[in-house]
């Protein structure tokens, strides 16, 4: 197997469905060695494995909750230990709880938000620093923070705590772009408008998904919504050693929204 990751060891996380397994796939069919990163769902992550080890490549599934920084240590650790190395992190993994300000208790929405910045915020720190340590020892290094274009300034409803975590993964990647430059190491993140996964699929009927999708095809552009691989092949991208030269960048892949409130950074 030959492509444009040959050689390269990648650490997915949260790649065991949706736009994470697209991406681990993705790669795979360019060469790259994958850790299938998972919290809950084994057997879908060792799915993921099978299916890239079918198509020639290598693979292993670690279980992290990206939230317990002991976790992500020893995940990374194993990483290292399996393959010899680490060259790509794609922090994928990411929570959301629906709701507006004003609804429900305090209890319940503190918490819920309070859990998303685990996951959504402290995770991504925390497995870009631990990555980072490494890469920085080899003066190489590709970390891909997977955002949300609700972080730009998208107008869909239900969002608000949620956006506010993906901002912060916005800053995140700047921020570290700015500090990881003079190692080697490309920072970017990719912003994904709709895609119809389990984050948006969960806790509705299938008539309120499509309600959700009809929705969204009208405030786009190009009239559609993404597809897991539309994300992926971006990724690829930024993977990559053709996009060498740019880091702390922020790409928006959303088939060209329209309801935005705003689109300054």
């Amino acid at each position: 197997m030959s492509g444009k990751l040959e050689g390269k060891v990648a650490l997915i996380t949260g790649s065991s469905r949706g736009i994470g397994r697209a991406i681990a796939l993705t790669f795979a069919k360019e060469g790259a060695k994958i850790c299938v990163n998972y919290a809950r769902s084994k057997e879908k992550a060792e799915q993921v494995v099978e299916e890239i080890r079918k198509l020639g490549g290598e693979a292993i599934a670690v279980k992290a909750d990206v939230s317990k920084l002991d976790e992500v240590k020893e995940m990374v650790r194993k990483v290292i230990e399996t393959f010899g190395r680490l060259d790509i992190l794609v922090n994928n993994a990411g929570i959301l709880y629906k709701g507006s300000i004003l609804e429900g208790g305090d209890e319940e929405f503190y918490e819920a938000f309070e859990r998303m910045w685990e996951v959504n915020v402290k995770g991504v720190l925390y497995c870009c620093r631990e990555a980072a340590k490494y890469m920085a020892k080899n003066k190489y290094g590709k970390i891909i923070n997977i955002a949300s274009n609700a972080g730009v300034g998208t107008a869909f409803p239900g969002t608000t705590p949620y956006a506010i975590t993906k901002m912060a993964v916005i800053m995140i990647t700047k921020r570290l772009a700015f500090e990881l430059g003079k190692f080697g190491i490309n920072v970017n993140a990719i912003a994904p408008g709709l895609v119809p996964t389990d984050m948006v699929t969960a806790g509705r009927t299938p008539e309120e998904v499509q309600s959700v999708i009809d929705m969204a095809k009208q405030r786009s552009v190009l009239g559609r919504v993404g597809k897991p691989e539309d994300i992926a092949n971006v990724a690829l991208f930024l993977a990559s050693d053709d996009s060498s030269f740019m880091t702390g960048q922020v790409l928006v892949v959303d088939g060209g929204r329209v309801d935005y409130l705003t689109h300054s950074l």
